[in-house]
């Protein structure tokens, strides 16, 4: 289960990498296995539509059971499916890379984690930091 301190471990890790990686300026969020808001947090100048696709692409990595890199494929093979998902979730899945899941040392998941504000792949790198420094295992 992840609680508030990991979680501010998490975002403060990820904020730190993006950071030291000279990326835009990130949001992160932080969910719990059932896909519920445990913490946020946007870095100074990111824009304020952040917290909705960070939440997206936390959402959509929990609640199917894959990361955002594993959604990107499938919505490119069966774009279709994604988009009857994305309607399901009331349109909180977006399938890029970003939306990290969250296991546990017995590979279990216990959340996810959205980051948003540079590229997709840079945001997916900032979110595994996070997490790993957290001493969690990130799925992308």
């Amino acid at each position: 289960m992840l609680k508030i301190g990991v979680a501010r471990v998490i975002i403060a890790e990820a904020l730190a990498a993006g950071a030291a990686g000279g990326m835009k300026p990130l949001s992160v969020v932080v969910l719990d296995g059932g896909g519920h808001v445990i913490a946020f947090e946007r870095a100074d100048g990111a824009s304020p539509g952040r917290f909705e696709i960070a939440r997206a692409k936390a959402h959509g990595a929990v609640m199917l059971g894959i990361g955002g890199r594993a959604q990107r494929d499938r919505a490119e093979e069966q774009g279709y499916f994604m988009a009857a998902l994305s309607g399901v979730f009331g349109g909180a899945i977006l399938p890029v890379p970003g939306g990290v899941l969250v296991r546990d040392a017995s590979g279990a998941v216990i959340g996810a984690v959205g980051v948003t504000g540079d590229t997709s792949d840079n945001d997916a790198a900032a979110a595994e930091a996070g997490i790993r420094a957290a001493g969690l295992q990130p799925e992308a």
